[in-house]
């Protein structure tokens, strides 16, 4: 057997077709082939129409044109089907598979040939078939070997049916996109740097381990429950190489890590998200700042110290990896998704800014994944939901989203998370020719995670897919293969279970049909056993610090920093009407609104913040009235509401006589529910728009989302104090007075592309 480099197109699993001449066992080994794969199996022979099926049972060889709407029926097969396929085709000349492979440039051709004796004698002993012994003369003169070019695998008949089958099965699994091909793992190489003990014991460990164990380890599980009876099933059931949980008090995430740790042979990677310092790890978190907020500062010490609480934080929990930094480019302010949780909107920032992270959260034990390669920040849509794309072409890409992963790939960074995201024009500068059909998120293109991020960024660490239940991924093929096909892709471990049954089963049986190769699992199984030893968790005797380590969450120490960055970070938009300052003194009777968009997932009050807002306000003097909507007003027991009453009664002639100024506090959020998100208010023509802003002077000031200029225009005095934080909401209050001046900046995303917003 001879072999041609082979190269896949996508994730979805071997499109093969067998070809060679009559005799030479197309059908018979294609559908051993199929069935070994786990694939659909068709003879190309049905495809025929019947004038052909005449033609050559008349013993008249069929002409070029008689083959063409043949060969196209048959490529045309191959991007129709979501999963392997193996179609039995003669493909005789090289223009013939040129028109296949037109239609699927990812189809391997395996060539059966043999000695003329030997065809000879399987064509006369097959009585009935239309194609009678007198043509193979014929084919054989048409007949054009595989070129060096074509992907494709030469096999001797000569061999029993089986042998064949398994030097086929071997050669595809080896050689496909699939396998980790020259962009093998080097252990003693960055970002791990193992010793030779280390790089032992991940070998021994790999081989200690069950083909469970193994599949097990390329899986990340969500914990939803907190027992020990639940995590004794995941652990004892699925052998899962790392974890994340659902935040909760900080005593009991560590009390869940412990548990999780001692139930183990293999040491867990135990991820959390602090993209905002400690928050969002457990409920007790110091929030810091978000990403923009430690880009809207010329202080990039900002993003170290927002780094160095993650770090301590999570640490203290018994958590060792991050999710985070997040390295995507804000270009385009429609964009809600990444909208506050990048650096900022140029590449320069964010390189910036996400090695300070890096640099603070690697004082503590931990390793990072920065997230969402290839990019987002393009796209308008949120990958949660829909599959979004990275639309720049090739060099535009490398300019930009290119640079930055260079720089931080170079940097020391240990994993990249992979978004559900297409690049279209990244994808065909490396496979020419690919429909708009072919393109697939990069969780499952090759060309992106094999060609681009480990061929020519470099990259040596672990790849893992973003959360496997986002729409963006799912939409892309049956859940069955897309699985393994992440696996295949290049992809080393899979984020979350959608069930854990199911998908266990769907990674063990990708890895039987060879959609997974066995040096593309033993690479990934390097990968992630190697991050585990740069850790140093095979060594350690607590994997889990004593519960004492707590006193560090929420410190003393901790708020004082997030209240030094929100005073720094409060950032003036405009006020071109100048209203500010505003004080009790000039302006004592302030009515209040709150701008939230409704609840969301959480269920938690959208508008608790307010209570905040009033006391500070309050605090500093101002007399407050607060709006409420007919919502709210029928929900403590007044009848007869509605949007028109409340519209009445709030736009009234005398609205300047009863109110000195306005102030909007908006606290707009929204989390995998909606492709973008805008302020929705509370009713058509709704009572608190400010259309107030020109009866009294109108503050508007965003706690979350930076571009809410765009839904509101009309104010002349905006705030961006990017968090509803008491440290923030005080912050903001103090500015507004004038106690203290403005420090933060901005960039031009804020304006929205539209003139209006800086008037």
């Amino acid at each position: 057997m001879t072999g041609k480099p082979v190269s896949f197109a996508s994730g979805r699993g071997h499109h093969i077709v067998v070809m060679g001449v009559a005799g030479c066992g197309k059908s018979t080994v294609g559908a051993a082939l199929a069935e070994r794969l786990g694939a659909g199996f068709l003879d190309g022979d049905s495809l025929h129409s019947q004038a052909n099926i005449d033609k050559m049972a008349a013993g008249t060889p069929l002409n070029d044109d008689d083959r063409a709407p043949w060969l196209a029926e048959i490529g045309r097969r191959f991007p129709a089907s979501n999963s392997a396929l193996v179609i039995a085709c003669s493909a005789l000349k090289r223009s013939y598979r040129d028109i296949i492979r037109s239609a699927d440039p990812s189809v391997v051709f395996v060539h059966l040939h043999g000695t003329r004796e030997l065809l000879n004698a399987r064509v006369s002993a097959r009585p009935g078939h239309f194609m009678p012994a007198s043509l193979l003369e014929s084919q054989l003169a048409a007949l054009e070997p595989l070129e060096d070019d074509e992907a494709g695998i030469d096999v001797d008949i000569a061999s029993p049916v089986e042998d064949i089958v398994n030097d086929v099965h071997a050669a595809l699994t080896g050689q496909s996109a699939g396998s980790a091909g020259p962009h093998l793992v080097d252990l003693a190489a960055a970002p791990y740097n193992l010793d030779d003990a280390a790089v032992e014991w991940v070998e021994s460990t790999i081989g200690s381990m069950t083909l469970e164990e193994k599949i097990g380890q390329l899986f990340i599980n969500h914990n939803n429950d907190y027992s020990p009876a639940y995590l004794d099933g995941v652990l004892e059931n699925f052998h899962v190489g790392g974890m994340r949980y659902r935040p909760g008090p900080s005593s009991a995430v560590q009390e869940h890590i412990r548990y999780a740790q001692s139930k183990t042979r293999i040491p867990l990677l135990i991820a959390s998200n602090p993209e905002m310092g400690g928050a969002g790890s457990c409920d007790d978190g110091t929030f810091v700042s978000t990403h923009l907020q430690a880009g809207s500062h010329p202080d990039k010490a900002i993003a170290r110290q927002m780094g160095q609480v993650a770090g301590v934080e999570t640490a203290a929990l018994g958590c060792n990896w991050a999710f985070a930094p997040i390295v995507d480019i804000h270009y385009n302010w429609r964009n809600t998704v990444i909208s506050t949780r990048a650096f900022g909107n140029t590449p320069e920032i964010v390189v910036e800014r996400a090695k300070e992270y890096f640099d603070g959260i690697s004082e503590s034990p931990t390793v990072c994944a920065m997230k969402h390669f290839p990019g987002d920040g393009i796209d308008e849509r949120d990958q949660h939901v829909v599959t979004s794309y990275n639309t720049l072409g090739y060099e535009e890409w490398n300019a930009s989203y290119g640079h930055v992963y260079r720089e931080m790939i170079g940097h020391g960074v240990q994993s990249i998370m992979v978004g559900h995201i297409g690049a279209p024009e990244v994808s065909r500068h490396f496979r020419p020719g690919l429909s708009d059909a072919e393109i697939l998120p990069a969780t499952l293109a090759p060309e992106l995670l094999q060609d681009l991020l480990r061929g020519e960024l470099g990259f040596n660490g672990l790849v893992l897919t973003d959360a496997s239940l986002m729409v963006g991924l799912t939409q892309a093929m049956k859940r069955r293969d897309l699985v393994p096909a992440t696996i295949a892709a290049g992809c080393d471990m899979f984020l979350f279970f959608r069930n854990l049954e199911e998908d266990f089963g769907y990674m063990l049986d990708g890895y039987k049909s060879g959609v997974i190769g066995e040096e593309r699992l033993q690479d990934a199984l390097r990968r992630i056993l190697g991050l585990k030893a740069s850790l140093g968790l095979h060594m350690r005797q607590e994997l889990v610090p004593p519960v004492e380590a707590l006193a560090v969450i929420g410190s003393e120490a901790h708020r004082a920093i997030a209240a030094d960055v929100a005073d720094k970070t409060v950032t003036l938009v405009k006020d071109t009407a100048r209203n500010l300052p505003i004080t009790p003194q000039t302006h004592p009777r302030i009515r209040l609104y709150g701008i939230s968009g409704g609840a969301d997932f959480t269920r938690a009050d959208p508008l608790a913040y307010l209570d905040a807002v009033r006391e500070e306000l309050e605090t500093a003097g101002f007399e407050v009235s607060v709006f409420r909507t007919a919502e709210q007003r029928e929900a403590e027991g007044e009848a007869g509401m509605n949007f028109m009453r409340v519209l009445s009664e709030e736009a009234t002639g005398d609205y300047a006589e009863r109110y000195d100024a306005a102030f909007v506090f908006a606290n707009v959020k929204g989390f995998a529910q909606e492709a973008s998100i805008r302020i929705k208010w509370s009713s058509p023509m709704a009572a608190e728009i400010p259309w107030y802003a020109t009866e009294v002077p109108t503050v508007f000031v965003s706690l979350n989302q930076p571009n809410h200029l765009i839904d509101v225009p009309m104010v002349k005095t905006a705030i961006h104090a990017h968090a509803a934080t008491r440290e923030a909401i005080r912050a903001t209050i103090h500015k507004i007075q004038g106690k203290s001046g403005f420090q933060g900046t901005f960039n031009q995303n804020v304006f929205c592309d539209s003139f209006d917003t800086r008037l």
